[in-house]
């Protein structure tokens, strides 16, 4: 095990020994061998961090590191998971598609086996359990748990033991919520690009203790807001090694998905592009391969349940699932996919051979018109938007575009606010049929905040009366406010953190959660400190 990263020529974080811990690559090797993988060496260079995003910062997400330039390994070395994740490596839960009656608890175990949920309506007392359920090693298996009382904050025990073993492992007590009924209160808990690829500004220790921090907050859900699942670094293209991001962030999520259902969005890093799909080479295997493993080992809502989103199947990949929206409470929720509906390329193209289709790449001859969310999105926002009596509108999307750099200060432009960067074009000659840009339809339905990923930093604008929620890494260990020169105006500060919202019918409280490592805080740098917080208003009481 190589404990320094070569080109650093210091201590790495994602390359250090440990003893007693679990290693990442022994959890990925358990699931090698389940699925028959080769394993490549590890990458022996990174770019390094600089602040504003270096280089990195026109397209490559920001963090100073543009992977898709250069091709790496199935996963990044023999990196260290945090003690707190190993009954997480063993076996992860994470929850998703709760309805008013019903959730689903997707279950993940490293080696086989058998398991079973108690859970009733006060701690400590259960009254029912599923019925036991063989888990195959390496693979998800989704468990439905219906004739649930809506509007209910349940507890559960999970039970598991290697088939035919004596007696069950106890997991500790942990809780989940059906659908929330209006005039209730809850917290809803979001995460910017976590880049787990990323050593030089993603810490593993760091990741996993503000996930542990979110946790404690009892959220009825957690938002990842893309770029959590960057597919960079897989050096052969298949359908098993697509898996491997998606894998490897289970024992993370499964942290905060034990305790709510965790939502994921697509960020220009998971390449889940039409661009990518129209291609004729891997790069529409991994527009295939990413999709199938996020749908199979994720419990992603589709056009289902108090679901509404994209209905259209893909005969490669079947329901797509790519954008989604539900009401909860008061509270109506938008997730937008920037990149699974636009034929040209958004942002950071995968592999890239230097022919015509790449030149998308570069921001000079990009046709920004030509990126788009399509017109069958559009007038599914539209429609959810206007026929909402929400209190609260929350829209999510990883970045306004998809691409570029800050919140209100792109939000005029293109089809999101209507106007060409050089007075080029006009909305109504390039989106015949829509009534109004993004941001003024948001403006027309009172959209209370529009939560965005994508520029690794903390920030607050607003715009017209809505609220651009720029979100921070969750696990930075530079603690650099990335692209902050992108960003004109409003409260700016460096990750690492998540954003806690707190909604009642009267309001909705936005908090950034600072998160640091041991050694990192000090008496202005607490963990778990509150570094911003601002309240929004019911727009539509």
């Amino acid at each position: 095990m190589n404990p320094v990263d070569p080109s650093a020529g210091k201590p790495n974080p994602f390359y250090k020994p440990a003893f007693g811990q679990v290693v990442r690559r022994q959890f990925i090797g358990i699931l090698a061998a389940t699925f028959g993988w080769t394993l490549l060496p590890s990458a022996s260079a990174q770019e390094k961090k600089g602040k504003g995003g270096g280089k990195g910062g026109k397209g490559g997400g920001g963090g100073g590191d543009d992977s898709s330039k250069a091709r790496g390994p199935v996963f990044q070395g023999e990196y260290v998971l945090p003690e707190s994740l190993a009954e997480y490596s063993k076996l992860s839960l994470i929850f998703g598609r709760a309805t008013d009656k019903a959730i689903t608890a997707s279950l993940l175990p490293a080696s086989t086996m058998e398991a079973f949920l108690e859970l009733g309506t006060a701690k400590g007392k259960y009254t029912r359990k599923t019925a036991v359920t063989q888990l195959p090693a390496g693979k998800a298996t989704e468990v439905v748990i219906d004739g649930l009382t809506p509007n209910t904050e349940y507890f559960y025990r999970l039970n598991y033991r290697k088939p035919g073993a004596g007696n069950y492992t106890q997991r500790a007590e942990a809780r989940f919520a059906t659908q929330r009924a209006p005039g209730s209160s809850f917290v809803f808990t979001i995460q910017g690009d976590s880049h787990p690829e990323r050593p030089q500004a993603s810490h593993p220790d760091l990741y996993s203790r503000t996930l542990v921090t979110a946790a404690a907050d009892k959220p009825d859900f957690h938002i990842c807001i893309g770029d959590d699942f960057s597919i960079e670094r897989i050096r052969t293209i298949n359908e098993a090694n697509c898996q491997v991001p998606y894998l490897l962030q289970r024992p993370f999520l499964g942290l905060v998905g034990s305790v709510g259902q965790v939502f994921l969005m697509n960020g220009n890093h998971e390449q889940g592009s039409l661009f990518n799909f129209s291609q004729k080479d891997e790069r529409r295997d991994v527009a295939i391969g990413v999709q199938k493993a996020r749908n199979a080992l994720y419990p992603t809502p589709g056009n289902e349940g108090i679901y509404t989103g994209h209905a259209e199947p893909f005969k490669e990949i079947g329901a797509l699932k790519s954008y989604c929206a539900w009401t909860w409470g008061d509270a109506l929720f938008i997730l937008l996919d920037n990149y699974w509906h636009s034929p040209a390329l958004v942002d950071s193209g995968f592999g890239g051979k230097g022919g015509k289709e790449e030149k998308g790449s570069d921001k000079k001859n990009r046709d920004w018109w030509g990126i788009t969310i399509g017109d069958a999105q559009y007038h599914w926002l539209k429609k959810t938007l206007e026929t909402s009596k929400a209190k609260h509108k929350f829209v999510f999307a990883h970045h306004v575009l998809g691409s570029g750099r800050g919140g209100v200060d792109e939000a005029d432009l293109y089809e999101w606010g209507g106007q060409g960067k050089k007075g080029e074009g006009t909305f109504k000659e390039k989106r015949p049929g829509w009534e109004l840009p993004i941001h003024q339809l948001m403006v027309k339905h009172k959209v209370s905040v529009f939560f965005q990923g994508h520029d690794h930093l903390y920030c607050q604008q607003e715009k017209d009366g809505v609220i651009y929620q720029e979100l921070p890494m969750p696990s930075d260990h530079g603690y650099v406010a990335y692209n902050e020169d992108r960003y004109q105006s409003g409260k700016k500060l460096p990750s690492a953190g998540y954003v806690r919202v707190t909604v009642t019918p009267a309001s909705a409280k936005v908090e950034y959660v600072r998160c640091f490592l041991p050694k990192d805080e000090t008496k202005e740098t607490k963990h778990g400190m509150i570094a911003h917080a601002y309240e929004v208003k019911a727009r539509n009481a």
